[in-house]
């Protein structure tokens, strides 16, 4: 039967010029932008986001430090994060975040974790951190920033990783 299911698949297809869906399709997930929980931001544009990320803006409202967390170059949250907010591959990254240390233009690299929960630890445990992590995998300790006005999940938010 399972022979002729993909034989029926394959002549509508043929006949109607509708693609089969690939049966391996991957699924994406939304990223969570997290904060410790006294920051006083609610909300972030995409825009500053990017600021924050790239070492723009050092400096939080309440005139905190920004600490930012990065997960390692193995981590998909990572690669996600560097195509959606430096639009650069990891040696990109790599090379333009040293310049800007080196040249003044950022106080520090960021802080390198390994793992989901030494991210939300890290942001849990310093007041200026600002960090990552599949939405799902966001738990009390810290606080989920709207990006755009909109949280993971919702429709029209613009951080996700594709899931494996």
């Amino acid at each position: 039967m399972p022979c002729l299911s993909l034989a029926l698949t394959a002549l509508m297809a043929s006949l109607f010029g509708v693609a089969p869906r690939a049966a391996h399709a991957q699924k994406s997930e939304p990223l969570a932008i997290v904060v410790n929980k006294s920051n006083p931001l609610s909300e972030i544009s995409l825009v500053d986001l990017r600021r924050v990320f790239r070492g723009q803006r050092s400096r939080w409202s309440n005139g905190r430090r920004v600490t930012l967390v990065m997960r390692d170059q193995a981590a998909l949250e990572r690669q996600a994060i560097l195509q959606s907010l430096y639009g650069v591959a990891e040696e990109d990254y790599r090379r333009t975040y040293m310049q800007a240390v080196f040249s003044g233009e950022t106080a520090d690299a960021p802080k390198t974790l390994t793992s989901t929960n030494g991210v939300l630890r890290f942001v849990y445990n310093v007041p200026g951190a600002i960090g990552y992590v599949r939405a799902r995998d966001v738990d009390a300790s810290v606080k989920t920033l709207r990006v755009d006005g909109r949280l993971p999940g919702e429709p029209g938010y613009r951080l996700e990783v594709r899931a494996q």
